[in-house]
């Protein structure tokens, strides 16, 4: 059988091509795959793995009308990102570093993009691998570097706002002692997860909003105090609710009720933000002298003294007499007529 190059066997081509690159990356990283899942499902500080690829697939329906529709093709600039993922994992395999294996899911990534579809693709999908960072797994020594001093601010400021709310609190290390009630902060309640969380909401909505790009900038690093903040208020809660109500309200609030509660408020936080940064810069109004066109024989300095001198009084244009003219022949005149006789002596 004759293979024939029509747009219907195209299309045929790509679509199993697709299918048998998108079968053999699955089943390349299911294992490291399915060891992300069970993190997600077992450490408190990755939970947030479940809410990100829909964070990602909400940017890249906004972007729908953008999709190069016709440019759409297969580029072998995506081989080069494949051979790196490959040697990329084969160094996290070999030296037992799971970052670095779950690291290379992101030039995997961008190579099978790169391979199917093209520097088109790419430039309209990146803002969902972007996403990526956010779910794959950090080396341990960057996990704890961030966790102490997250533990420690969570620490201060929620004993800060319990001594406002009336409460006799104390901090003592990452322990809020109030009377004989002692409530550690430890390292689940650091706010590295919810900061992770919050990265990834506020780089959605970056990417979402029509605003200029210090805007942009200000919403996706405001992730920072907006995770401090809620992780802070989720913490008062808990410990405000040990010491007024019981121990298990307070398990389920911090555990549960939390974790639904703190995104609809870091929303509104953010659209707070966007309603001040909306109203701090506000448009120019230009006042001053309006410039008057200069003509080509008119001398510049002529122009800038007639807009300097102001308006001017009108002037109205002088109106001539119409004079009508007989164009018709007249008869000649006869000049004796018009002479007078002289007087009798």
């Amino acid at each position: 059988m004759k293979w024939t190059s029509t747009p219907a066997n195209q299309r045929l081509f790509t679509a199993g091509a697709t299918v048998a690159l998108l079968l053999a990356i699955g089943w390349a990283y299911w294992p490291t795959i399915n060891r992300m899942v069970q993190r997600w499902s077992e450490d408190p500080q990755y939970t947030h793995g479940y809410v990100v690829p829909l964070f990602a697939a909400i940017v890249l329906w906004f972007r729908r009308d953008s999709y190069p529709t016709g440019r759409v093709h297969f580029s072998w600039w995506g081989v080069p990102f494949l051979i790196l993922a490959g040697v990329q994992r084969l160094t996290g395999v070999l030296f037992a570093f799971e970052w670095l294996d779950a690291g290379s899911l992101l030039p995997a990534t961008l190579g099978l993009v790169l391979l199917l579809g093209g520097p088109a693709l790419l430039r309209w999908s990146w803002p969902g691998i972007v996403f990526l960072l956010f779910v794959l797994p950090w080396p341990w020594q960057l996990d704890q570097l961030l966790t102490h001093p997250l533990r420690r601010i969570a620490t201060v400021c929620s004993t800060y706002a319990l001594q406002t709310l009336g409460e006799p609190a104390l901090a003592r290390g990452n322990i809020i002692i109030i009377n004989e009630l002692e409530i550690g902060v430890v390292e689940a309640c650091s706010g590295l997860g919810m900061l992770m969380t919050f990265f990834a909401l506020s780089t959605a909505v970056a990417f979402v909003i029509q605003r200029s790009r210090f805007d942009c900038t200000v919403v996706f690093l405001s992730a920072v105090p907006v995770g401090v903040l809620m992780n802070v208020v989720r913490i008062t809660v808990t410990v405000f609710l040990y010491r007024v109500a019981s121990a298990d309200l307070a398990n389920v609030v911090f555990h549960d009720v939390a974790g639904w509660v703190m995104m609809p408020l870091a929303l509104a936080v953010m659209w707070l933000e966007l309603l001040w940064l909306g109203r701090l810069w506000q448009p120019i109004e230009r006042t001053g002298p309006v410039p008057v066109p200069v003509s080509n024989t008119a001398h510049p300095r002529s122009a800038i003294a007639t807009a300097m001198d102001g308006p001017r009084p009108l002037r109205f244009p002088r109106v001539r007499p119409k004079v009508e003219v007989n164009s018709r022949p007249q008869a000649p005149v006869d000049r004796s007529l018009l002479e007078i006789p002289d007087a009798a002596p």
